[in-house]
């Protein structure tokens, strides 16, 4: 299952990601974010627990079982380069946005912001595509959450 999503999005041009598809990589990618640091702390992964239950509307279940995959394909996920860029090219402009505010949100969920994460907050936005300005905008609104 994940060696196919894995193959689509490293694909030259890849195709636009069907819900599922889309909702995993956007996951992982947050995951991939709460793990820059070495610490996967549990409030990391409420708040993205948090996220992805509102955001697609999930049951407790379903939001499980949706990290569970998501943490799965953010081990087997290609260098951050790569896969922010397979997802810039799949995933439209505004779910992109929205997950920089995501990703603020979870990089500052632990009270604590590690060298690990300031270096990848500054890099993904700009591999998603998502401006300067809409990054910071995602910054300040994830910061009064």
């Amino acid at each position: 299952m994940f060696a196919n999503l894995l193959n689509r999005l490293t694909q030259p041009d890849p195709p636009p990601l069907n819900d599922t598809d889309a909702r995993l990589a956007l996951s992982a990618l947050l995951v991939r974010i709460a793990r820059a640091d070495g610490d996967y702390a549990a409030v990391e992964m409420a708040r993205i627990d948090q996220i992805i239950s509102a955001r697609f509307n999930l049951s407790q279940s379903e939001t499980a079982a949706l990290r569970t995959g998501a943490e799965t394909l953010e081990t087997e996920a290609p260098d951050t380069v790569r896969f922010t860029r397979a997802i810039k090219a799949a995933v439209p402009y505004e779910d992109r946005r929205a997950v920089v505010e995501a990703a603020w949100s979870v990089a500052l969920a632990d009270d604590g912001r590690a060298d690990e994460e300031n270096a990848l907050m500054r890099l993904i936005p700009s591999l998603l595509g998502v401006s300067d300005m809409d990054s910071a905008r995602a910054r300040k609104k994830a910061t009064k959450q």
